[in-house]
């Protein structure tokens, strides 16, 4: 069973082709950050070997991902130490909670308008914040208006912070008049954001994943790294539909929507795999004053709660 498992591992992988440095990126994020944040380079290189990226990739992705300001060094001795940057920390906590605390809420049919064409601020921090906001789910309602039904407001602010607009940005929210049509909100939400090409990421995903759940969830013990492959695999694929998501609220998207789907398949393969890739994860990193630490307890609240290897 472990090389049928294997098998469809490598098609996975093969499926979808993720970039080093993304991939890197989901590493820190998903596995590394609540083990401390920060870990020997070398000790990363061989957690993600069977991966597909050898040294010489690693070493220069996570160069390029310190130019980018998504990693920060720390040299000690000959060794060198990685975590995520505050602003990479802060980037992957955006995305943190839509990926393992989603929260279905009802909507309030409120929308959130963002005018973001303001006198005075120049067109380089109007295009940073026009993707911030992106980011965020915001859709394009007319020039220089984006819309957002249910957005989260701490990180919008937080977004309008870092983009040096927040004594000028133009926020307000609004409500639909009753006598509006679902159509018409329906012609809305596809005029602001492109549902159908983020169905087909969705049923993507589903193909893609599908065959791991049903080869390992009657497999009994599974390998740890095995496992670690799964879970990052996992989440690289599902944060690759995830974040071109903006999160709308139930009634306002279609009938048997795959991305409920989707959740529901990350949510169950992630509670499989991620006791034995821990396991995995402790083994192989290491940091500057020996083994990483335990899991942060937050970390347990992940997809409504996980059990310790323990």
């Amino acid at each position: 069973m472990n090389r049928r498992i294997g098998e469809i591992v490598g098609q996975v992988l093969a499926r979808l082709r993720p970039k080093a440095k993304s991939l890197i990126i989901t590493v820190y994020g998903d596995a590394i950050s609540h083990h401390g944040g920060s870990a020997w380079l070398g000790s990363v290189i061989n957690l993600v070997e069977p991966l597909g990226l050898n040294e010489r990739i690693v070493r220069t992705s996570v160069f390029r991902l310190s130019k980018e300001a998504w990693l920060s060094s720390m040299q000690i001795g000959r060794r060198s130490y990685y975590r995520l940057t505050e602003m990479g920390r802060r980037r992957f906590e955006a995305a943190h909670n839509r990926i393992y605390h989603y929260n279905g809420k009802p909507w309030d049919g409120r929308w959130t308008l963002a005018v973001t064409n303001i006198d005075g601020m120049d067109a380089e921090r109007r295009d940073s914040l026009r993707r911030d906001l992106g980011w965020l789910g915001f859709g394009q309602l007319a020039s220089g208006v984006l819309v957002h039904p249910d957005p989260d407001r701490s990180a919008v602010r937080q977004a309008l912070a870092e983009a040096g607009v927040q004594d000028r940005a133009v926020m307000m929210t609004a409500a639909a008049e009753d006598w509006v049509t679902p159509e018409a909100l329906r012609d809305l939400i596809h005029t602001c954001w492109d549902l159908d090409r983020l169905a087909a990421d969705y049923n993507e995903f589903l193909d893609t994943f599908r065959p791991l759940w049903q080869a390992l969830s009657g497999n009994g013990e599974l390998d740890p790294q095995m496992c670690f492959v799964v879970r990052t695999l996992l989440m690289h694929g599902y944060r690759r539909a995830l974040l071109r998501d903006p999160m709308l609220p139930d009634e306002l998207l279609p009938a048997h929507w795959p991305g409920t789907s989707a959740r529901v398949l990350c949510r169950n393969l992630y509670r499989l795999v991620q006791s034995a890739a821990e396991t995995h994860v402790m083994g192989m990193l290491e940091t500057a004053e020996g083994p990483v630490p335990e899991a942060h307890p937050a970390y347990y609240t992940r997809f409504g709660g996980l059990q310790s290897a323990d």
